[in-house]
């Protein structure tokens, strides 16, 4: 069996911190690559103003392109309206049923998990890979993992990593108030925002 992680997200726009996720995820879950899939209509983000699908997809795609266990998904960018966890992992295991995924989160969302459309399906067809962030302790986290393991019968990792407090809202933020945002993001993805006016 292949062991795939998927990393999904609205990458409004991608950022290090996203990388950084990803890598520690490849290496603590010994993956064979990790799946970057860009959200076409995320449920939980429509009072967000987000850039087309294009300039996110051509962002995720300059941010990996020199990894090679990255690769990039446009599968949810193939369907209309909105795009769930659930019904993406479906889709996926009827693709590939010889593949085990493991769904790649950050703590704040590891936290909301029950709030998830269809979470029993998203644990029934992947493990949660989860990493840290600042609000929340490791207590926390490993009581809410429990938990999610105890009622989805389910299996979540929990990442040993440093943290990494970044957010594509801060970087909206710095490029609308004409702030540097080098070493938030890739530097090719920094030439990208410049140079198609993003978020100004």
């Amino acid at each position: 069996m292949k062991k795939v992680g998927i990393m999904g997200g609205t990458f409004n726009p991608i950022h290090i911190g996203h990388l950084y996720l990803a890598e520690h995820a490849y290496e603590q879950a010994q993956l064979d690559y990790v799946l970057f899939m860009p959200t076409l209509n995320p449920p939980h983000k429509k009072e967000i103003s987000i850039e087309s699908a294009s300039h996110r997809l051509a962002m995720v795609d300059l941010a990996i392109k020199d990894n090679p266990h990255f690769r990039l998904s446009d599968i949810e960018y193939q369907r209309t309206g909105m795009t769930y966890t659930s019904d993406t992992l479906k889709v996926l295991k009827e693709i590939n049923p010889d593949t085990e995924y493991y769904y790649i989160v950050g703590g704040d969302s590891l936290m909301m998990m029950d709030k998830w459309m269809d979470p029993q399906s998203v644990f029934d067809l992947s493990t949660i890979v989860a990493g840290a962030r600042n609000q929340y302790s490791d207590s926390e986290l490993e009581n809410q993992a429990k938990h999610l393991e105890n009622t989805y019968n389910g299996k979540v990792i929990l990442l040993d990593m440093p943290i990494v407090e970044i957010s594509s809202e801060i970087i909206r933020e710095r490029v609308t108030n004409k702030k540097t945002i080098r070493y938030y993001v890739p530097d090719e993805v920094w030439s990208y925002i410049n140079d198609n006016k993003l978020y100004t």
